[in-house]
């Protein structure tokens, strides 16, 4: 299903300028600007492909961009990080590699590729470093039952633990998370809307209708937030749709940097 009313513009494909590192996994990409800098903040970024990532966090004053793509499926990045290890391992590496001190780690994917956020955050000690999380329509779980009721679904617990204890601590100040939502329905497992109406529910927050214009054209439904959380809600049930919000990363990685 595709609709026509809005337009669904794209970012132009550019290959900002750069040092491309490729490390054990993934590519490292330190901005130009970053040269002659002794630190800096880390994004890794799960899923997208590599372009657009990197020229979003080019756009940013002093980030360097960890892009991995893993392929199909939420469960092809959770099994990278099984290994709690790899995460820091990775960061010593870019690190070692680009003789820079990142001072603020963020960690954010997009579809599938939040599977690898969602295990990472599993790990206390991977936690502890991460200070900001973005999940671009992303939070998935499974329905408990085969046939789940659609007024009131039951959704696999261990699949949200991650995300609310991370929400708990960006509602308290501590660290920074964002979620964005479409309305696209996936049939056999819970939608992104659906986990967010459960974390929301389970944070004891109510979402707040809005009706504005988003980045790149997109159209706001919902918009919750509580100190360092913010929950976002956007109209489309279709591909256009979803790809328009990871066309919308730069605007998102602006959002990601308020404290």
């Amino acid at each position: 299903m595709v609709e026509h009313t809005r337009p669904h513009p794209r970012l132009t494909k550019t290959e900002p300028a750069g040092i491309r590192t490729p490390l054990e996994l993934g590519t490292l990409f330190i901005p130009e600007k970053l040269a002659h800098k002794h630190t800096a903040h880390l994004l890794f970024f799960f899923h997208g492909g590599d372009w657009l990532l990197q020229l979003a966090a080019s756009k940013q004053r002093d980030l360097a961009v960890i892009t991995i793509q893993a392929g199909a499926g939420s469960g092809t990045y959770v099994k990278l990080f099984t290994d709690p290890t790899r995460f820091p391992t990775l960061i010593a590496a870019a690190e070692s590699s680009s003789h820079l001190t990142f001072t603020d780690i963020a960690i954010a994917g997009w579809s599938a590729g939040c599977g690898a956020l969602r295990q990472i955050l599993t790990d206390p000690a991977s936690t502890a470093r991460i200070h900001r999380v973005l999940c671009i329509d992303g939070v998935h779980a499974g329905y408990t039952t085969d046939t789940p009721d659609r007024l009131n679904p039951q959704l696999v617990p261990e699949n949200l633990a991650p995300w609310l204890a991370f929400g708990r601590e960006a509602i308290a100040g501590n660290k920074r998370l964002i979620i964005t939502h479409s309305e696209i329905f996936p049939g056999s497992y819970a939608s992104t809307t659906e986990t967010a109406d459960e974390l929301l529910r389970q944070w004891n927050l109510t979402p707040h209708a809005i009706v504005r214009w988003g980045p790149m054209k997109t159209q706001m439904l919902s918009e919750t937030s509580a100190r360092g959380l913010l929950v976002v809600g956007f109209a489309g049930n279709s591909a256009p749709d979803h790809i328009d919000q990871l066309n919308s990363l730069p605007e998102y990685l602006h959002w990601l940097s308020k404290n």
